[in-house]
C-alpha cells in the first residue's frame, strides 16, 4: 500500500500529478528512485509521442547576471495556457541562468550540458520533463547571450 506521505514527497521532488506520482510508487513497489527513473522513463515515451506537434506558443525568458551578461531564450510550446503557466516560466528562467553561467555555442551544446542547479540531469532531462509535466512539446527555438567578454 503507498501511502499519501510517499506520494506527497516524490510529487515535492518531480511537481508531477499526484496520479502519476502514485501510479510511479505503484509500478516501483513504493520505491522512490525506482519511482523517480520510472517517471523518467515515462516522461521520454511522452516526449517521443509529441515530437510532430506543432509549436504555437511560448515564452522569452530574459537573464541578466551582474550588469556585463545578457541572455535571451525562446522556450516554445503548443498552446498559450502553457505559456503562461508560471511554472513554465520558471523552466524558462532556469534555461536563460544556465546559458548565462555556461556560455554554450548552440542549442545542442546547451542540451548536453548539467543542468547548474541540479548536475544529475541535463538541459534535454529538463525539456523532458517539463513536457511530461505539462503535457506538450517543448523545445528550445532560439537563444543569444551577449557579454563584454566576448
Amino acid at each position: 500500500m503507498i501511502s499519501a506521505s510517499q506520494i506527497k514527497s516524490l510529487r515535492d521532488k518531480t511537481s508531477l500529478s499526484i496520479s502519476a506520482c502514485k501510479k510511479a510508487l505503484e509500478e516501483s513497489g513504493g520505491d522512490e528512485a525506482k519511482a523517480i527513473e520510472y517517471l523518467r522513463s515515462a516522461g521520454e515515451k511522452i516526449a517521443a509521442k509529441k515530437s510532430d506537434r506543432t509549436l504555437g506558443s511560448g515564452a522569452v525568458a530574459a537573464y541578466v547576471h551582474g550588469g556585463n551578461i545578457g541572455v535571451l531564450v525562446a522556450l516554445a510550446c503548443e498552446t498559450d495556457f502553457v505559456a503562461k503557466n508560471p511554472d513554465f516560466r520558471v523552466v524558462a528562467d532556469d534555461i536563460a541562468m544556465q546559458i548565462s553561467a555556461m556560455g554554450p555555442a548552440d542549442t545542442a551544446e546547451l542540451l548536453a550540458q548539467p543542468f547548474i542547479k541540479d548536475p544529475s540531469k541535463t538541459i534535454t532531462d529538463l525539456v523532458k520533463d517539463a513536457t511530461h509535466k505539462f503535457g506538450e512539446r517543448i523545445e528550445i527555438t532560439k537563444f543569444s547571450r551577449v557579454s563584454f567578454d566576448d
